[in-house]
């Protein structure tokens, strides 16, 4: 039986217990019903999102890529921008053109990031403070992923455009995201979903079974390359997943994904203010 907090946590990420096999479509049509309706109210006509190789970046790409096709054939002007954001080479980035492949965005754009970031370690500087080695590069993790969104929202002004996330449930629940990095967007069409869930969509879709199933893995920390999500969660995907659907997981995982979610409240959050306090 779930507990209380449980229950609690899945209704605040918005989880969808019934997506089941067999109701992919009807959830594949509501998300780009979604996707379209926030693209006609902002008055924008562009969508860009970045794709990395992952199933998030794949699944998101293509409803992006399916909106504004529908959206062209009612009449309306709709573009999706796919971008590429390497920091100098991706050791999987056969793994992103396949991505770019299955999606099949109108147009590409790619921005090494490389320089950026590079040029910006080089300037961050605290008199009398010596970051470790292992502190120093998760910084620079999150550097990458928050030039990553500069880079997005650069093209989306360019374009009238406007940016889309891939934040989903299981991800929302660990905070596995940089804040104003990759949880910065302007729309999300895959919260409220669990891992498995966004692989049912992808494979709905049509995608490359090999992308769909692949091992998730942020790929920021360069002295840990290629470190999977679910090495840094303690935990698999499978679990975060049994936690979010009410199922029972040993009280080791509990503890640990109610710690994250309480550890990381702030991510979810708008930036607190005296006018939240009670004064």
């Amino acid at each position: 039986m779930s507990s209380q907090t449980q229950e609690r946590i899945a209704r605040e990420l918005g989880i969808d217990r019934q997506l089941l096999r067999g109701g992919e479509a009807a959830e594949i049509t509501r998300r780009v019903d979604f996707i379209q309706q926030v693209l006609r109210e902002s008055g924008c006509s562009t969508l860009v999102l970045g794709i990395s190789g992952g199933v998030d970046s794949l699944t998101a790409g293509r409803l992006c890529q399916l909106a504004v096709e529908q959206l062209r054939g009612a009449g309306h002007e709709a573009r999706f921008i796919a971008m590429r954001l390497p920091y100098k080479s991706q050791a999987d980035e056969s793994d992103a053109q396949a991505s770019l492949d299955f999606i099949g965005p109108d147009s590409i754009s790619t921005c090494n990031i490389a320089d950026s970031v590079d040029g910006m370690m080089k300037q961050v500087r605290i008199d009398g403070l010596q970051p470790s080695p292992a502190l120093t590069d998760f910084a620079k993790g999150n550097v990458k992923a928050r030039a990553r969104m500069i880079a997005q929202y650069a093209v989306a002004n360019f374009s009238n455009g406007l940016v889309v996330g891939t934040d989903h449930g299981a991800e929302a629940l660990m905070g596995f995201f940089t804040k104003y990095g990759d949880g910065a967007c302007d729309l999300a069409p895959l919260s409220g979903l669990t891992k498995t869930q966004v692989r049912l969509l992808a494979d709905a879709l049509g995608a490359p079974k090999h992308l769909v199933h692949k091992a998730p893995t942020a790929d920021l920390e360069e002295l840990a390359p290629g470190k999977l999500d679910e090495t840094a969660y303690g935990c698999s995907y499978e679990e975060i997943d049994a936690y979010l659907m009410g199922q029972a997981v040993p009280d080791n995982v509990r503890q640990l994904i109610e710690s994250a979610y309480q550890r990381t409240a702030h991510k979810r959050a708008l930036p607190r203010s005296p006018v939240d306090a009670a004064l």
